[in-house]
């Protein structure tokens, strides 16, 4: 199954529930007025050419297994040179949907069992290329205790 797809999925229990009871506690980041034009920058910064080939050769780096889709980090490639104007613009309409997980067991030490998650790679560069962005501006907030 190397065809992944993208369908939207706009409901979102723990942020509709965020919306209306709100987090306690939680600090703001930024005004309101900022937050649609500064979110758009961001996605844009997120989905730049840069910033994605980045994601890739650090998630090609990592040497990952493949997900549930059986796809490669050396499959990924050609599948995103062919694609990869239809996965942006499904992120852009807020339709992409990550794929579920394959579910590994890994033996642990002590007779028992890690159970792993292991997304696609196609997830794991977009999640990679959140991270990269996302980083710069939330490590600073965090305490140093933390």
């Amino acid at each position: 199954m190397k065809n992944a797809e993208y369908q939207g999925n706009l409901s979102c229990p723990q942020r509709d529930s965020a919306e209306h009871e709100g987090y306690a506690g939680a600090q703001s980041v930024g005004s309101q007025e900022g937050k649609e034009q500064g979110g758009a920058d961001l996605l844009e910064k997120i989905l730049s050419r840069e910033n994605l080939n980045r994601a890739y050769k650090r998630v090609r780096a990592n040497k990952g297994a493949p997900g549930i889709d059986g796809m490669t980090v050396e499959d990924a490639r050609p599948w995103l040179r062919e694609l990869r104007e239809e996965l942006l613009e499904s992120i852009r309409q807020g339709k992409y949907k990550p794929q579920p997980v394959r579910r590994k067991e890994i033996p642990k030490p002590d007779g028992g069992v890690r159970k792993l998650g292991i997304p696609t790679v196609v997830d794991r560069i977009i999640q990679q290329a959140i991270a990269q962005q996302l980083t710069p501006i939330y490590e600073p907030l965090f305490s140093d205790l933390s």
